[in-house]
């Protein structure tokens, strides 16, 4: 029987080949499959991040201030992939014939927090703080002198020759720092789950990789955004089936690419 790579990891950064949209497709129709075939794990997952969406929702609507959902961006990322990589290891298990454990999946999750997978997390919480920070700055330099109502019950001044400017503009530096984020993380994510290898070379790795093939890796960007913009339409129902799906086709992207 194949040895369980929980126990025993490859080191260093593996070489990865070029990615074509055959790989995405791949991906995509392999990760609903492990979803279906294993769905527990996903389904409680989603049903969290249901959960959260609709008290933060609740929260927002009853206090009229937003900074519950600041406070959502800012847990997400130090959580999620943690969370995530219970995804990974089931697509990884599934992928090498290995049993499947719900108490060994949640170990291996459990373990991530003295590894390495942290520090990524932190990363990724500094670089949301610092958006927030250049969205204030944003939001100061379009509409700081003008009058206005309240903008969380009032939304006509986002109509404002100004507001419009800021929203054009805060939307292109977003974007770029999402941009930034998924380069960074992508493959680093699972290659932390699958490989001793630092934070940091995982991240230069998969920001190299997305800066050589940009049109195919950018194209996985645009399903993953699409597909969870349209999950959280129906009342965050949706996540319920897309987020393990994309946890689990995330996997598979990563390991196709190493195949």
């Amino acid at each position: 029987m194949e040895q369980d790579c929980t126990t025993t990891r490859e080191h260093g950064a593996p070489e990865f080949r070029a990615p074509t949209f055959e790989i995405l497709k791949t991906a995509l129709k392999r990760g609903f499959q492990d979803f279906v075939f294993s769905p527990s794990y996903g389904l409680t997952l989603g049903a969290i991040a249901v959960l959260i969406g609709w008290g933060l929702a609740w929260l927002t609507l009853a206090t009229g201030h937003t900074f519950w959902l600041v406070l959502a961006a800012v847990g997400f990322p130090l959580l999620g992939p943690i969370l995530v990589a219970g995804l990974y290891e089931i697509s990884r298990r599934l992928e090498h014939g290995l049993p499947l454990s719900m108490s060994e999946i949640v170990g291996v999750v459990w373990q991530q927090r003295g590894r390495q997978l942290p520090w990524l997390c932190a990363i990724i919480v500094i670089l949301f703080l610092f958006w927030f920070f250049i969205g204030h700055m944003i939001f100061a330099l379009f509409l700081g002198l003008k009058a206005m109502t309240n903008i969380s019950s009032s939304f006509e001044v986002y109509l404002s020759p100004a507001g419009l400017q800021m929203l054009v503009f805060g939307s292109l530096i977003g974007a770029g720092f999402a941009i930034v984020l998924y380069s960074f993380s992508v493959l680093a994510l699972p290659m932390l789950l699958d490989r001793e290898v630092d934070f940091v070379t995982s991240m230069i790795h998969s920001m190299s990789f997305v800066r050589a093939h940009p049109v195919t890796m950018l194209a996985w960007a645009v399903i993953l955004a699409v597909l969870t913009f349209v999950s959280m339409l129906p009342g965050f129902l949706g996540l319920l089936i897309i987020l393990p799906w994309l946890g689990h086709a995330s996997w598979h992207v990563y390991s196709l690419l190493k195949s």
